[in-house]
């Protein structure tokens, strides 16, 4: 699961993109101001696309840009990813309260190949995705009592890009799919399905390859 992000890319540039899709963006709270950061981390304040549900002063908006807290308080800890599936038998009800979480990358974490006695962190991996500068994530929100409108990002079962770092994944979307996740007339199961193999492709940020370890060489 993410719990870890990065969105380095201009909002101005972002918008710009949208544009160019004619997905029209309304800015309610004004532009959020940019924050590039190369890792937005749970309860962090990060900006979102959410769906918007009552009539816009742009008719034409499908969306508004404001920036809102990652995760909500929840029995465990901060409700930060969500599964699609639910819990219990009960899916969750994903036609409403959809947003589009903007990022350029996410990030993994798995034990490290060669034990580092004296590091305790674990190796981290970052996950891009082909032929686009940046994409975004599914996401739902919230109004929570305690923080106010927050978002989590959703999950399913890792598909083949994800599969060897963790079991499970969050869900990238390409830019033919952000106008789908901003209409709640179209099914959640049409919007959250698996990228083909080969659509995200990964890079090790910790350690760096450079303190990778040799392999050491065959004699001859």
């Amino acid at each position: 699961m993410c719990n870890d992000y990065r969105q380095e890319v201009e909002l101005a540039s972002i918008m710009e993109d949208f544009d160019d899709l004619e997905i029209n963006i309304e800015t309610p709270e004004g532009v959020p101001e940019d924050n590039p950061r190369a890792d937005i981390r749970m309860t962090d304040v990060a900006p979102i696309v959410r769906a918007v549900d009552r009539p816009p002063g742009n008719y034409r908006a499908v969306g508004e840009l404001i920036n809102r807290r990652w995760s909500w308080p929840g029995k465990k800890g901060p409700v930060y990813n969500f599964r699609t599936e639910g819990f219990g038998g009960r899916p969750p009800d994903l036609s409403v309260n959809r947003c589009l979480v903007l990022c350029d990358g996410f990030y993994e974490f798995t034990d490290p190949v060669v034990p580092r006695p004296k590091d305790k962190r674990l190796d981290k991996w970052l996950f891009t995705m082909k032929d686009h500068k940046w994409f975004c994530m599914a996401g739902i929100w919230r109004n929570d009592p305690k923080v106010g409108e927050a978002f989590t990002l959703l999950t399913m079962d890792a598909g083949d890009d994800i599969r060897p770092y963790h079991d499970r994944q969050i869900i990238p979307l390409t830019r033919d799919q952000w106008a789908d996740w901003l209409n709640p007339d179209v099914p959640a199961e049409d919007v959250l399905k698996y990228l083909p193999t080969g659509t995200l492709t990964v890079s090790q940020v910790w350690p760096p390859p450079s303190d990778a370890p040799e392999q050491p060489a065959l004699g001859l």
